[in-house]
């Protein structure tokens, strides 16, 4: 299954907005963001360099290998949806991620309904290039 990498990527208003509520994290070394199955407890802005997203079966075989591009919105669908991730990332050595807890996104939301929708495209996107690798 080939997801578009894009899919995840956010308009450059989005993430200047995110990016005011986030916390830069260190990824001199490969970095794991989150992993399949966790709590969502916020998002990660992937600000340059890359990074992969993992699905594995339950048997812990892989199924899902998406690279993410700089731009991208990481845990978005857990963190909208309050349920566990269901992807894992891991950011590539020299990437540059900033963290934004959820408590302070679903506080900008609702604050900002500009960027609400601006969320909802990227959410969008990510609906739309899952249906077009499953074809």
């Amino acid at each position: 299954m080939h997801l578009d990498p894009s899919a995840f990527a956010a308009d450059s208003d989005l993430i200047h907005a995110l990016e005011a509520h986030a916390t830069p994290i260190d990824c001199h070394a490969e970095c794991i963001l989150f992993r399949q199955g966790d709590p969502p407890v916020g998002l990660y802005i992937l600000k340059s360099g890359s990074a992969r997203l993992l699905m594995n079966s339950a048997a812990g075989n892989p199924i899902i290998s998406i690279a993410a591009s700089a731009g991208s919105l990481l845990g978005l669908p857990g963190v909208v949806g309050d349920r566990p991730y269901t992807l894992s990332a891991i950011a590539h050595p020299g990437a540059r991620v900033s963290f934004v807890a959820r408590d302070h996104f679903l506080a900008l939301m609702k604050s900002d309904p500009a960027l609400t929708i601006k969320i909802l495209q990227v959410l969008a996107a990510e609906v739309r290039s899952a249906r077009q690798a499953i074809v």
